[in-house]
């Protein structure tokens, strides 16, 4: 095992940049997810990790050593595509063993080191099938397992689970956590599917217009932001410009107003300058509904039903104001029946709830 250490990387297209001197660390026997929107240079950066692409500047380091001008077969790493990539006129057994037989391990070696990869993902009778006799689920297990035959360093992941359905794909997650358990290897994955990476890593680097916005564990970068930018992409989010009100000692929000004409105002555990302008986080599951008797408190708000969706578990409401709205997303088992759009509702939430947040991207 190795740890990664990435220094000032950067990686232009001609005029287009797609990674602006970013750097990380990380841990040995680390699952480090990359998450992000699609073009925001995720995959660029993996590659440029396993050797694929060599950065226009910045160093690479896996261990102590220098790789950022060797060749992929030189790293090792072990590198698991989205398509698969296994050889279709090969065995299982033998996809397995490419990489050994690469690498001239002696036959009696090569067999062993197939065969326990094949048990890690426990696919070790479906040595003789070919690729097209197996699931998709499958297919990525022999994928996985080729990886780790040869005994990498570092596991690398792009978008590994993006081809296989909901259930599936659900399935391969907790598959794919307890492999990297069992083997403790450093992983690095790249995905865009925040609930895969909170659900599978130990910490997230949030990639956005070619730099590292925040870099924390799932917990961290969901509960505490940094900004805007990884606030509205970890899960859904409501968002509120506000302004700090000496009389009454909240943040008004100038743009949401309630039917008797009151402003919204929010209290707020934390406090900042009383000068300045702030960006305000509240996520939609910390909102709580109320009878109505509290509503001329802080952070009690009274609307109307815009919008309703059933999600099984939850429900997804929008809280139409005179002047903007505010979703909640609120327990199944709070509704005997399904509320309907129109009806009035009262929510409320904790002072603690609301998150200040940095109002720029960090550039």
């Amino acid at each position: 095992m190795s740890g990664i250490n990435l220094e000032h990387i950067s990686q232009h297209f001609g005029e287009q940049i797609a990674l602006d001197d970013v750097s990380l660390t990380v841990k040995e026997g680390e699952f480090f997810s990359l998450l992000g929107p699609s073009g925001c240079g995720k995959s660029t950066l993996l590659n440029i990790i396993g050797g694929f692409l060599e950065p226009t500047k910045g160093v690479v380091y896996i261990g102590d050593q220098d790789v950022t001008t060797l060749p992929p077969y030189q790293r090792k790493t072990g590198m698991v595509f989205q398509s698969y990539a296994l050889f279709p006129h090969l065995t299982v057994f033998d996809n397995v063993a490419y990489g050994l037989k690469v690498q001239k391990k002696k036959k009696a070696e090569i067999k062993q080191k197939v065969m326990e990869s094949l048990s890690l993902v426990q696919l070790e009778s479906f040595a003789k099938r070919m690729p097209h006799q197996l699931s998709g689920g499958q297919q990525q297990r022999v994928a996985i397992a080729r990886a780790l035959a040869i005994q990498p360093a570092v596991l690398l992941l792009d978008e590994p689970l993006s081809n296989l359905d909901a259930k599936l794909r659900k399935n391969m997650q907790t598959e794919l956590r307890n492999i990297q358990r069992n083997v403790g290897i450093t992983t690095i994955l790249v995905t865009h599917d925040q609930e895969e990476a909170l659900s599978l890593s130990d910490r997230i680097g949030i990639l956005g217009e070619g730099k590292i916005q925040q870099i924390g564990t799932p917990l961290e970068v969901y509960r505490q932001p940094n900004n805007r930018f990884v606030a509205e992409f970890i899960g859904q989010v409501n968002l509120f410009e506000a302004e700090y009100d000496e009389v009454t000692s909240t943040y008004t929000v100038p743009h949401f107003t309630q039917s008797n004409g009151k402003q919204v105002q929010l209290k707020a555990a934390a406090f900042k300058e009383k000068s300045e302008k702030h960006l305000l986080m509240l996520r939609p599951e910390r909102i709580k509904l109320s009878s109505g008797g509290e509503e001329v408190q802080p952070n009690h708000v009274t609307g109307m039903l815009a919008d309703v969706s059933y999600i099984g578990h939850s429900l997804r409401l929008v809280v139409g104001l005179d002047q903007g709205e505010i979703i909640v997303h609120a327990s199944d088992a709070a509704f005997p029946e399904l509320p309907q759009v129109g009806e009035t509702v009262h929510i409320h939430w904790q002072p603690e709830d609301i998150v200040f947040l940095d109002s720029k991207v960090h550039a």
